[in-house]
C-alpha cells in the first residue's frame, strides 16, 4: 500500500450554520477557513468543505441499492478509521441522537475483510459512512 494522503471532497449544505454544528460538535471536525458560503473542516485528517446550495424546490429522495439486507445510500462518502476510533465515533453519534440509515455493525465476522460500518445523514440529507477493518490490511481484499 502507498502513502496515504489527505483527500478533498465539497458537500451542498442547505444551512451553513446548521452544517457547522453538526460537522463540529457531533463528529467533532476542527473548522478551519470559513467565509460566507463555505468553511473547511479537517475530517480525520482530510480537507473536508462544506458549500452553502438553496434547498430545491422539490426532491426526488435518496437512491439506494441493496447490500448486505441493507439499503446503502448512493452516493455516500466517509472515512476508515481506526477500531477504537470507529467504537468511540458509533458511542459519539448515539450520544448526540443521531438517526443511523443503518445501525453500527459488523459485516463478515470472523472473516476475511471482517468491517465495522455504519450510515447516517448530515442535516442537509448527505449520507455517510464511517467503516473500521478489523485487519486494515483487507481494505481492498478480493
Amino acid at each position: 500500500m502507498h502513502k496515504i494522503t489527505p483527500f478533498h471532497v465539497a458537500v451542498p449544505v442547505y444551512d451553513l450554520e446548521e452544517a457547522r454544528a453538526f460537522y463540529r460538535e457531533v463528529l467533532g471536525c476542527t473548522e478551519g477557513r470559513t467565509d460566507k458560503l463555505w468553511t473547511d473542516f479537517n475530517l480525520y485528517g482530510h480537507q473536508f468543505v462544506i458549500h452553502y446550495k438553496p434547498r430545491p424546490q422539490t426532491t426526488s429522495g435518496q437512491h439506494t441499492n441493496p447490500v448486505d439486507g441493507h439499503d446503502v445510500p448512493v452516493p455516500h462518502f466517509g472515512v476508515v478509521l481506526e477500531w477504537d476510533e470507529w467504537e468511540k465515533l458509533a458511542q459519539r453519534l448515539k450520544k448526540h441522537g443521531v438517526k443511523f440509515i443503518i445501525e453500527p455493525y459488523i459485516r463478515f465476522k470472523g472473516l476475511p475483510g471482517e468491517q465495522a460500518t455504519m450510515f447516517f445523514e448530515d442535516p442537509s440529507a448527505n449520507a455517510l459512512e464511517f467503516k473500521a477493518f478489523k485487519d486494515i490490511g483487507q481494505l481492498f481484499a478480493k
